[in-house]
């Protein structure tokens, strides 16, 4: 009975009839573009990972020439040890963990040489010289590394410097070199390029509000409650994509505070940590924008054409921004479409709207001010601006100021 079952190799199953063709497309499509970002990314990580092994192959290479022949050190294992430590730390954080490594080792080494000579050597002694250790590590505020290098080097300052003898002095040498060494690869001789991660990791965020907002206008013309729940979720998601922005943004702020080669690359970086601050909060408000969508849904208050097609002009205007940033324009263009958007929801507003549909109206005011002021302008101008177009006291144009990407 099962062979009924059974399809000949090759077979597919036609398309149920009535199937809406146009969202096949759509979904294949979205897939195509999602598999070709993944394959994007994947080479760029790569790019990266290679760059950082290159660093860090010359910091080991230096550490241990510069320990072994300049300073005599026979086996000088903790400085190349110390120097890769360096490189593949979080971009951002390597100068407090080389500071926070030598400081380590130096707690280490007082500490272990100060109760070996107190209390001797032994199994008791040495949880105590470790204990002790960590503890100074934290009462003096160490974390992560510091922490780490001292309970490590108190370990072995207690089980080695009884057989070998002098130990303290070159692995304090080898820590301080290690890490100096690191830090001048990744400032001097290899420093990234700060704005290849930042470029990269602002893109998401931008295209998940974007894409978000114009779910929610959809949902608002179709009154599909259940559409605009799922771009809720999905907006939620977007706290991470910020989160590893600012992680990329701290990356860049070291290296373009610290290498001579990035310092033209000041002003850029400083405009995006300016536009990453704004841009959050416009999410944050653009949250609170579809919750009360989903109620106006829910509710059957009256929805204008105006209303969703505001929403879709955030959205617009969020994808003009990051266009215009990443070409050093001035966004002239995302000012524009996203003070249209004011308009048509006071148009909207004007024609007829329930209690949460008001609400709706506010949050894209506010939204429009939170990406006004990522473009650059300032709060009071920004919100002039937005009340200006709100009150139909003036055209929709925004020419003035110069963009955050412009140079």
């Amino acid at each position: 009975m099962f062979s009924r079952l059974r399809r000949p190799a090759g077979h597919r199953e036609p398309l149920p009839v009535g199937l809406d063709k146009q969202r096949v497309e759509e979904a294949l499509e979205g897939l195509r573009r999602r598999t070709e970002s993944t394959g994007r990314d994947r080479l760029r990580q790569l790019r990266l990972g290679l760059i950082l092994a290159v660093q860090a192959g010359l910091a080991a290479a230096l550490a241990w020439f510069v320990a072994h022949r300049l300073l005599h050190n026979p086996q000088p294992v903790f400085a190349p040890t110390a120097a890769v430590g360096t490189i593949v730390s979080s971009i951002g954080r390597r100068l407090r963990r080389s500071v926070e490594l030598i400081i380590g080792v130096a707690v280490g080494v007082a500490i272990g040489d100060f109760l070996i000579v107190l209390l001797g050597t032994g199994a008791w002694q040495l949880g105590v010289v470790v204990a002790l250790a960590i503890t100074v590590a934290l009462v003096v505020g160490g974390r992560g590394t510091l922490v780490a290098q001292a309970g490590g080097t108190a370990v072995l300052i207690a089980t080695l410097s009884p057989s070998v003898g002098k130990l303290e002095y070159p692995r304090f040498v080898d820590a301080a070199v290690g890490g100096s060494i690191g830090m001048i690869v990744v400032v001097l001789l290899l420093p990234l390029n700060p704005l290849r991660a930042v470029e990269r990791a602002a893109k998401r965020p931008g295209e998940v509000l974007a894409d978000q907002l114009d779910a929610a206008a959809r949902a608002l013309t179709e009154r599909d409650a259940a559409a605009a729940e799922q771009a809720l979720t999905r907006l939620r998601s977007i706290n991470q994509d910020f989160d590893q922005m600012r992680e990329a943004l701290s990356g860049a702020q070291e290296v373009v505070s610290l290498a001579p080669a990035r310092w033209h690359r000041r002003q850029v970086v400083a405009a995006y940590a300016n536009a990453v601050e704004h841009m959050d909060r416009a999410a944050l408000n653009s949250k609170a924008l579809i919750r009360r969508s989903v109620t106006v849904i829910e509710d059957g208050e009256p929805v204008p054409a105006e209303l969703p097609s505001s929403i879709g002009r955030l959205a617009e205007a969020v994808r003009r921004y990051r266009r215009e940033f990443v070409g050093r324009r001035v966004p002239r263009e995302a000012r524009h479409c996203a003070l249209l958007g004011v308009s048509e929801a006071g148009t909207a507003y004007r024609r007829g709207v329930g209690l949460s549909g008001t609400v709706v109206v506010a949050q894209v005011r506010t939204v429009t001010s939170d990406l006004l002021r990522a473009t650059g302008i300032d709060k009071d101008e920004a919100n002039r601006l937005v009340h200006r177009v709100a009150s139909r006291e003036a055209e929709v144009e925004v020419t003035d100021g110069r963009g955050p990407g412009s140079q």
